[in-house]
């Protein structure tokens, strides 16, 4: 596999494994275990001193394709393929932290990720401070002696806030902590989180790399040293693994990925515009756009925009419910990257657990709509708003 290829060309070829039937498509192992030629073999294959696969939990031939290829396109040593985004989510944070630690964590984070360094982590003794990651001092206040981890979204979820990685990151190495970036609404397409000085990447695969509504995954990258010292035993031993089907259907995922994502980005941004100047629409937050509050830091480390809209609307919930079931191409789902566009009310679906002074906080308001762009025409997607929106009491 040649190192100079482009991007395009890694989700195509990257990390390809064939067998000696010589498959086009890359082959699928569902097994549990192996087997091997006699009891030395399996001797050494447990001591480590020759090379191969033992359990599927542990790894398998389709899985490591597609972990090699998220290594190849994320620039990264190494890669766990999990279950799910989540999964990754937990696995990267509390794989490194112990009973004493402390977690500093941006405030803006999808539901589950809050509740996992919000609730759970609390509860076997690892401490948490949630902060306005807009603003690096911020960051810099919450730091204590015994921070070890600090854990973010760029961009946000729902709101599309953008945190300054590079900087958050030149704040850990000055403590010895590590920065884990949820980076799954900038997609690896846009921002190379390592690149800016992160330790550990993290997706929901389910998303933009699935990218069709077909499978939950999720992948955590990092460097060879991390993944050895911190995660391998932890991803061994609690079996957050994914299926080797998943990593066939994401392989498959992979290699229209930057196709998907130019068509989606491009109808977000053309919608963004087109809603920005309706007056039944109170703001739009978009991280192509140069009224975004962040865009100075857009421009220094996102390669494009997103392919997410955030909208909210002037007549609160109602409005909000209203534009919804009033449009008939976007659906409505709590999902995003896929190849459908997609809708959801943040406020009573993925951050409805959240207090009413916390969604406040976030910009989360009753009349907040998040938009997943799809890759349908663009014109027709922009008519499908402009008819919702004139059933829209304002």
């Amino acid at each position: 596999m040649s190192k100079t290829w482009r991007p395009a060309t890694q989700l195509v070829h990257g990390g390809s494994l064939r067998s000696q039937y010589g498959e086009t498509s890359e082959a699928i192992y569902l097994t549990q275990g192996f087997v091997y030629d006699s009891a030395e073999a399996a001797e050494a294959r447990f001591k480590g001193e020759t090379e191969g696969y033992i359990y599927a939990r542990y790894g398998s031939p389709t899985n490591d394709m597609f972990e090699k290829r998220m290594c190849a396109l994320e620039g990264a040593e190494e890669a766990r393929a999990t279950a799910s985004g989540m999964a990754a989510v937990a696995a990267a944070i509390l794989c490194q932290v112990k009973a004493g630690d402390h977690i500093v964590a941006a405030r803006a984070l999808f539901g589950s990720c809050r509740w996992v360094v919000e609730t759970l982590a609390p509860r076997y003794g690892i401490e948490c401070t949630l902060v306005d990651g807009r603003h690096l001092e911020n960051w810099e206040k919450a730091i204590r002696p015994n921070t070890k981890v600090f854990f973010l979204e760029s961009p946000t979820n729902p709101t599309l806030e953008v945190v300054d990685i590079e900087g958050v990151a030149k704040l850990a190495n000055q403590i010895g902590a590590k920065v884990v970036v949820d980076n799954v609404f900038a997609t690896p397409i846009f921002q190379k989180p390592l690149e800016l000085g992160a330790h550990i990447v993290v997706y929901s695969a389910t998303k933009h790399i699935d990218g069709q509504g077909r499978s939950l995954g999720g992948v955590i990258l990092s460097d060879k040293e991390w993944v050895t010292e911190h995660l391998q035993d932890y991803y061994r031993h609690t079996g957050p693994a994914m299926s080797p089907f998943t990593a066939w259907t994401l392989l498959k995922g992979l290699e229209t990925l930057p196709l998907r994502v130019k068509q989606q980005t491009e109808n977000a941004s053309k919608i963004a515009d087109f809603l920005a100047d309706q007056p039944k629409v109170a703001k739009i937050i978009y991280p192509g756009r140069k009224d975004h509050p962040q865009a100075d830091i857009v421009a220094r480390q996102m390669k494009g925009g997103s392919t997410l809209v955030a909208i909210e609307l002037k007549g609160g919930k109602e409005a909000a419910f209203a534009l919804q079931n009033a449009l008939e191409i976007v659906k409505i789902s709590n999902n995003l990257g896929d190849a459908k566009s997609l809708i959801t009310h943040p406020a009573t679906t993925t951050h409805k657990n959240l207090t009413d002074e916390a969604r406040a906080e976030l910009g989360i308001s009753g009349g907040t709509v998040r938009l997943s762009a799809g890759i349908e025409d663009t014109d027709d997607l922009i008519e499908d708003f402009a008819q919702a929106l004139a059933k829209v009491n304002s």
